[in-house]
């Protein structure tokens, strides 16, 4: 095990500040930082970042924690390659001495899914992978650049992989946790992919991680991917950017299928990736982000294609992206263009195409007949709205003066009107931001902190959360806290967990803080107390501390007519015995 000074060093040398602001764009406002959540979709900013305390909370999805559970989230880490990662950062050397079963399930999954990827490039190869691999060449796939992708072929089979696994000597629960198999009402497992090209997923490190499948014939869903496990996230990696990431031109294309990303691979695009079946996702974009400084979107030029397309733009922007958008003309998507046209057109296309304004101002456009007022009005109201949410003043009275000279309306009345549109939306995003400081402890979204025990409880309920924000926000109070209460003194079920994992370490001499307690609580229970720290604006005082001691233990010391019933005898007196001694005290 990591001993608690490294995991000390490690934290001091790790400034969250820091941390956080290399993978999300934060703005200052007062003592914190916020801006828009990297763990799920928002166009307002619920993410906050607190230096004082060195945590963070979303109060959008009720993430949050310190910098070492921040790592584990957004790199899709266990605890022990968090802190291993965070102090290479920092350049501090640590033992590789822990012992930890998920990192080595994670390593076997791996493992399975090597070995997974070696047998479907073998069949492939093989007279049973024949109609398959003329499928391939067929898209105009060279030999060469389906070796480069290792693509391969699943077999029509209901235990082919299943029994090459079991001879490689992986057991049942490792084949069933990677996901490479699928098990029946009756327990059996089974081949999960079955006649089917297949798609190696690889991540940053070289590891394949999970498997893109296309249907060969038959009905069913034209493409699958893995499921979700501890080795894979579809929304946080990307097709061939193991590749891509080695291209020093700064720029990234982003395409939507895994052929339109190996097409242009083999045309010579090679800093193209692509989404794994799902819309782009924050976490998507902000790993573009660390490789290049802008992105030309090319999806398909279909009505489903531009909706991606809009939506993916605003996530790549907020990763501070500058963004470009490719308009495919005479083709569905860039594999098929590149067929028909060859690189060198599509080239020229990239170099041309215009900025996502100009594309979702064109979007606007084609939606109306500018030739009529009715159509003019619209046209301005969406536009005008689409304006407002750029950041720089420079662009947005750039974009105003085109749109004034398509439509023929005065530039400043256009200005105005973004302008007005903008203090309406800063004044709703600081009610919002408001709003959520003051109802974070009541809300079930956040946190999964309300619960009908809490409601009926709800003073007793408050005092024990605010202890325990104390404890993670003011240290030094937490000897005096422990001291004096117990853990059964929690009503809350999730208090008492916390608060016990609290007394335990503080008796020891230990450190109660975020990063210490990282592998003793359930990510639910850090987001818990990450809300309650979120929540926790005030500084404490003594008199703060025993008003909240004394509710606690007078809660924990009445007791209803039902639970004395169900007491013993012992029990009993002791209760009985804790309140004479109270009012003793107090008669003192």
């Amino acid at each position: 095990m990591i001993s608690d000074e490294i995991i000390e060093e490690i934290k001091y040398k790790n400034d969250i500040e820091s941390v956080v602001s290399s993978y999300v764009q934060v703005k200052r406002r007062g003592r914190n930082l916020v801006g828009l959540c990297p763990f799920h979709s928002e166009k307002t900013g619920s993410f906050t970042v607190y230096p004082d305390s060195q945590s963070f909370y979303c109060f959008g999805c009720g993430v949050g924690g310190d910098v070492v559970t921040f790592i584990r989230r957004i790199e899709n880490l266990e605890y022990p390659e968090a802190l291993k990662l965070l102090a290479e950062r920092a350049g501090i050397k640590i033992e590789e001495n822990f012992d930890d079963k998920t990192a080595k399930l994670k390593m076997r999954i791996l493992e399975i899914n090597r070995t997974a990827a070696a047998f479907y490039y073998k069949c492939l190869t093989s007279e049973i992978g024949k109609e398959c691999l003329q499928y391939l060449t067929g898209r105009g796939l060279t030999p060469k650049i389906i070796r480069r992708f290792g693509l391969g072929y699943a077999p029509d089979s209901w235990n082919a992989l299943l029994s090459e696994l079991r001879n490689k000597g992986f057991d049942d629960k490792e084949i069933y946790e990677s996901g490479v198999v699928s098990r029946s009402k009756s327990g059996r497992l089974y081949d999960a992919y079955r006649n089917k090209a297949m798609f190696p997923i690889i991540d940053l490190r070289g590891n394949i991680i999970g498997f893109g499948a296309r249907r060969l014939s038959g009905d069913g869903p034209k493409y699958i991917n893995s499921p979700d496990t501890i080795a894979f996230k579809k929304s946080r990696n990307l097709f061939a950017l193991n590749f891509a990431k080695n291209d020093k031109s700064g720029n990234i294309i982003l395409v939507e299928g895994y052929m339109d990303a190996i097409s242009l691979h083999q045309a010579g695009f090679e800093n193209t990736v692509a989404t794994l079946g799902t819309a782009l996702t924050s976490e998507q974009a902000r790993i573009i982000s660390q490789y290049a400084k802008s992105v030309v979107v090319s999806y398909d030029s279909d009505e489903a294609g531009i909706k991606a397309a809009r939506r993916a733009i605003p996530l790549l922007d907020a990763a501070g992206l500058s963004v470009k958008t490719l308009r495919i003309q005479g083709a569905k998507d860039p594999d098929e263009f590149i067929k028909n046209y060859g690189a060198i057109r599509f080239k020229r296309m990239i170099d041309e195409c215009g900025s996502a304004a100009e594309y979702e101002l064109d979007v606007i456009k084609r939606k109306y007949d500018a030739k009529t007022n009715e159509g003019k009005v619209e046209i301005l109201k969406e536009s005008c709205v689409y304006i407002s949410t750029i950041a720089n003043r420079i662009e947005r009275d750039v974009y105003a003066g085109k749109l004034s000279r398509e439509l023929d309306v005065d530039k400043s009345a256009i200005l105005g009107q973004v302008e007005e549109l903008i203090k309406k939306r800063r004044s709703a995003e600081n009610k919002k931001y408001m709003h959520d400081l003051k109802i974070y402890s009541y809300d079930n979204k956040r946190g999964g902190i309300g619960n009908p025990e809490r409601v009926k409880n709800i003073k007793t309920a408050v005092a024990q959360e605010k202890l325990i924000a104390c404890m993670l926000k003011y240290p030094e109070f937490s000897k005096k806290i422990v001291e004096r209460l117990e853990p059964e003194d929690f009503s809350i079920e999730e208090n008492r967990k916390i608060f016990s994992v609290a007394k335990d370490r503080i008796e020891k001499g230990l450190q109660f803080d975020f990063t210490s307690v990282n592998a003793e609580l359930s990510m639910e229970d850090i987001n818990r107390a990450a809300a309650l720290v979120a929540g926790c604006e005030i500084k404490f005082t003594d008199n703060d501390i025993d008003y909240y001691i004394n509710i606690v233990k007078d809660a924990a010391n009445e007791i209803s007519p039902e639970k004395a019933a169900e007491l013993s005898d012992e029990e009993y007196l002791s209760r009985i015995k804790k309140i004479i001694d109270k009012k003793n005290n107090s008669e003192k």
